[in-house]
């Protein structure tokens, strides 16, 4: 039979040297399964998938947010900055939970990344949860604007459409009303919003925080992924969590 498969494993595992496989890519025994996507795991199966130029753009917006995670200065390290907010909401303000909600159908599956990246790291002592926020709107909002537990919340919105093209509706486009629905969800979970009717009465003083970017590309995601797992880095350091 003509060779056709790829091995990814460790260079001490049985599967190193066979002759069933065209070659073997070695990866460090020390990366687990969720940090896997930069590795090469991530690199055979992305590569194959969506040419190897995709991937190395990913490997290099990575890059550049791992040089931001090294920053000293707080405030000019947005990883680090992050997990102290997380910290402060879990530890301080009593928390349980963060809603992670971008605002991109292509973004869709990325919340249950971070969430199993963010358990199997730090275990059950932050939970997530989220969904693109275009679906969460007609599902989870009306438990976050006005359940009795407060929900910190993350949202990710992008100015630009990753497609190149937009729709002009009203004289503004589908991506500026997406962006300009990210806005006003954050404004009415923060300051709220008073109505006679319950249903429609928000009390508000809901922290949130906002990543945002030109545009979602491999880069920009590369760097979105780099900068959760840095912040996870971050919390389990102070954890105290191997």
């Amino acid at each position: 039979p003509s060779k056709h498969m790829l091995a990814v494993t460790s260079e001490t595992s049985p599967l190193a040297k066979s002759d069933s496989y065209l070659t073997a890519i070695f990866m460090d025994d020390y990366i687990g399964g969720r940090y896997s996507s930069v590795s090469g795991v991530g690199g055979a199966i992305l590569s194959l998938a969506f040419g190897p130029e995709v991937f190395a753009q990913l490997l290099d917006g990575a890059a550049e947010e791992d040089k931001l995670a090294a920053n000293k200065n707080i405030f000019q390290n947005p990883d680090m900055l992050d997990a102290l907010i997380g910290i402060y909401e879990r530890n301080v303000q009593g928390y349980p939970a963060t809603a992670v909600l971008p605002y991109s159908q292509a973004l869709s599956r990325f919340p249950a990344h971070l969430q199993q990246c963010d358990m199997e790291s730090n275990g059950k002592t932050v939970n997530r949860f989220g969904e693109p926020g275009t679906n969460g709107q007609h599902s989870f909002y009306q438990l976050l604007h006005q359940g009795s537990d407060i929900v910190p919340l993350q949202f990710i919105g992008f100015r630009n459409s990753q497609l190149g093209v937009d729709v002009d509706i009203e004289n503004s486009t589908s991506q500026q009303k997406l962006c300009a629905n990210v806005a006003a969800q954050i404004v009415a979970f923060a300051c709220g919003k008073k109505d006679d009717n319950l249903n429609k009465n928000f009390k508000g003083h809901r922290p949130s925080s906002i990543i945002t970017g030109d545009k979602l590309t491999p880069a920009s995601l590369g760097a979105l992924l780099a900068h959760f797992e840095n912040k996870i880095m971050f919390q389990g350091f102070v954890w105290n969590l191997n």
